[in-house]
């Protein structure tokens, strides 16, 4: 993947000042991701100088240049949650049927739980409900129903970085028939130790092409001392059976170089959570030349860029 040569895109300045709490804000970073209604949408994580979470949408006509707008993003019915919610984050978005959902990470006094919320217009969403039991985080939507249903990605929380939050290493297929009741199928992925990605997560939802569902990921190197380097993968499911892995690329493809990925809220960051594929073709496959943009959190603090093609991807993924 190539870095947009203007990066970042968006910074803490292209954020409005939107009383009373996003006011002089801290940080924008990773957003979910969706071409939706004739424009690119991002919806972006946004924090203020409390360290509060809150989801902002922008939209673009070109995927590049994007306006923010002045206002929060509410998500109605989320106050029926009877649980504290503490904070509201990492948003990845799938048009299914017509409809963008947005899962997202909600963290509770029981850990993290995924929240599924829809939208047919980019401007009222609705919540639908909590989608996923114990601590679970990086939820991300397949774009259609395989088998007869529908189908996500997630990664459970079973491990503690040193004085950190919950993670994991190990991605989950999961499956539902009404898309608010979910239960895991099989594991999909594990982290590899003493290599680039040995904790990781989902990106952004997978994406079909003719060679199977294209799927980027985050993988986390904690072995080296005092630091951890979060980079993007690449790795490519089978069509009819997504429980099963085609190809997964060896080395990572994005990882932390500039100096807004290297400094910032967390120092040493990609973290890949949004992907539009531009082209496809009439039975809904990508097309190999179509530009894909990848959209990423840098140091948690700033949104990053990077440009690839599907056929790039899928090279990566079987290096």
């Amino acid at each position: 993947m190539q870095r947009y040569a203007h990066n970042p895109i968006l910074t803490r300045r292209q954020i409005p000042e939107i009383p009373p709490h996003l006011v002089d804000v801290t940080s924008v970073f990773n957003p979910g991701a969706a071409f939706f209604l004739g424009k690119y949408r991002l919806v972006l994580r946004v924090q203020n100088r409390g360290r509060e979470t809150f989801f902002v949408t922008a939209e673009s006509a070109d995927g590049v240049n994007f306006t923010v707008a002045p206002r929060e993003l509410r998500i109605e019915g989320l106050e029926r949650v009877k649980e504290t919610i503490y904070h509201a984050y990492d948003a990845r978005l799938t048009v299914l049927d017509g409809v963008c959902y947005m899962m997202f990470a909600m963290d509770m006094d029981g850990g993290c739980r995924l929240g599924l919320a829809r939208t047919a217009d980019f401007v009222r969403f609705e919540f639908l409900g909590i989608v996923g039991d114990g601590d679970i985080r990086n939820g991300v939507l397949f774009p259609e129903k395989v088998g007869g249903k529908y189908l996500r990605l997630d990664r459970p929380n079973r491990q503690t970085h040193d004085g950190g939050p919950t993670s994991g290493s190990v991605i989950w297929l999961s499956e539902s028939d009404n898309l608010l009741s979910w239960r895991p199928v099989k594991p999909v992925l594990e982290g590899r130790w003493h290599y680039w990605d040995e904790l990781i997560g989902p990106g952004a939802p997978p994406v079909k092409t003719r060679e199977g569902w294209l799927c980027v990921y985050h993988g986390v190197a904690t072995h080296f001392a005092g630091v951890n380097i979060y980079q993007a993968g690449v790795f490519l499911l089978d069509l009819e059976e997504p429980s099963k892995v085609v190809a997964r690329g060896r080395q990572n493809i994005l990882e932390p170089r500039e100096l807004y990925e290297l400094a910032g809220q967390v120092p040493n960051v990609v973290f890949p959570s949004g992907m539009i594929v531009e082209q496809y073709d009439a039975a809904g496959f990508a097309l190999p030349d179509s530009r894909v943009l990848v959209y990423y959190g840098a140091a948690d603090t700033a949104v990053g860029l990077a440009i690839t093609t599907v056929r790039e991807l899928l090279a990566d993924a079987r290096a």
